[in-house]
């Protein structure tokens, strides 16, 4: 990982290049926000897909947090 320094100085060029930038003119064709929507589907299945496969985990986690037993 970088170092605390090295990320601050990061996102501020980051930022800086953000804030800076002139109008640009893009083309989006349609096939853009079908693959956008894809890829939301996507993350939203294999979300809770992985939720499924964890489930009897995060039941037990979530148990053993409010347990009256400490």
């Amino acid at each position: 990982m970088l170092e605390n320094r090295q990320f601050k100085i990061f996102i501020s060029i980051v930022f800086i290049q953000l804030i800076s930038s002139k109008q640009v003119f893009a083309y989006l064709d349609p096939g853009t926000g079908s693959y956008i929507f894809q890829v939301l589907i996507a993350a939203l299945i294999g979300g809770l897909v992985t939720i499924k496969m964890f489930w009897r985990k995060i039941i037990n986690f979530i148990k053993n947090f409010f347990s009256t037993k400490h």
